[in-house]
């Protein structure tokens, strides 16, 4: 029976090719290599997306997963968690399927899987609270991050001209999160290109663009992947909004630490963005969550964010670091010495 409602299910919920090619999507400012790149990261997503709607559960699923090559694993278990997320969402009597696979396969992305939730809030924004109840208490935000994400990704027209209201769904914090989730699509829609990802974050409220920068880091880090020179205009353009950014990086070789699916391409990005490398940055990541809690009405996400911006604030601005930015060859040391 399974292996006959697998087609069925993929017919009634798939998702064409084309909804995330660059052209499609009319995204501009991309290279070849970077635009190739970015389309072979939505293809491996809908790769994963659609195994999970023929799978139907995620018990047998991890091997198929698991031979997608190693850079761009995650995005196959990010679409894969759309997809039960989504069978979830159509028959909440067995709503069971995106909580095994957290447990099992997914696990190890579990970064990736919280935020494919926001891709299904996205289209069907019923019961939100509900869902958000049943994720994990900290990395469940990360769905708010999705739902942003997926705004950004096939509404960024309207967002970057207007920057609309966000959905009635969003509220409270989780605006905030939202926010992460738009800067990231920034990087997709700007392909890449720091002078148009720059201009785009610069239109918005002050208020807004600490998190828009740290979705950029994100996104930049994870998804890659830019020269020395992006990451340069990417570091003096964000300012005030730096260590942002660098825990924007953080989260990402965070999220690739734990999957095992750290590159050479992390490392650099890390040490471009955060200072040190993608594994110390990871480790960073796991300190900040020592004795972690809700202070008042702020949630232990937004806690665990603000250490790791106080790491990179006070290192950017140690006596130490502003020598550093005289000698650059400096840089590298200084990092370190500051983290002993």
């Amino acid at each position: 029976m399974n292996t006959m409602l697998g087609p069925l299910r993929r017919w009634a919920f798939q998702l064409p090719p084309a909804e995330t090619s660059y052209a499609r999507r009319g995204f501009r400012g991309a290279t070849d290599q970077m635009m190739a790149r970015l389309e072979q990261n939505g293809a491996v997503f809908l790769g994963g997306y659609h195994a999970a709607l023929e799978a139907g559960g995620p018990e047998r699923i991890g091997p198929a997963l698991e031979e997608v090559g190693h850079e761009l694993r995650g995005f196959a278990f990010e679409g894969a968690a759309m997809g039960f997320a989504l069978l979830d969402w159509f028959t909440p009597w067995r709503a069971t399927r995106l909580e095994r696979f957290f447990r099992g396969a997914g696990n190890a992305h579990a970064y990736m899987v919280n935020v494919a939730v926001g891709w299904v809030w996205a289209r069907v924004p019923f019961g939100v609270e509900r869902g958000r109840r049943r994720l994990d208490p900290l990395l469940g935000w990360l769905a708010f991050d999705g739902w942003g994400f997926h705004e950004g990704f096939f509404h960024w027209p309207k967002y970057i001209a207007a920057q609309p209201r966000k959905p009635a769904g969003v509220q409270g914090y989780a605006k905030r999160v939202f926010d992460q989730g738009l800067g990231r699509s920034f990087w997709f829609v700007n392909g890449g290109n720091s002078e148009l990802i720059v201009r785009t974050i610069q239109t918005f409220p002050a208020e807004r663009q600490s998190d828009l920068w740290s979705g950029l880091g994100l996104a930049a880090t994870y998804a890659g992947f830019a020269d020395q020179q992006t990451f340069k205009a990417l570091r003096e353009a964000a300012g005030v909004h730096r260590a942002c950014l660098a825990q924007g990086a953080a989260f990402a070789s965070k999220a690739r630490q734990r999957a095992g699916n750290l590159t050479d391409y992390t490392d650099l990005a890390a040490h471009a963005l955060c200072g040190i490398p993608a594994l110390q940055a990871a480790r960073l990541c796991d300190t900040t969550l020592e004795n972690l809690a809700p202070t008042g009405d702020v949630p232990a996400y937004e806690v665990w964010r603000q250490r790791i911006q106080g790491h990179f604030s006070q290192i950017r601005n140690s006596p130490v670091h502003a020598a550093a930015r005289e000698f650059p060859g400096l840089a590298t040391a200084t990092v370190q010495l500051q983290t002993l």
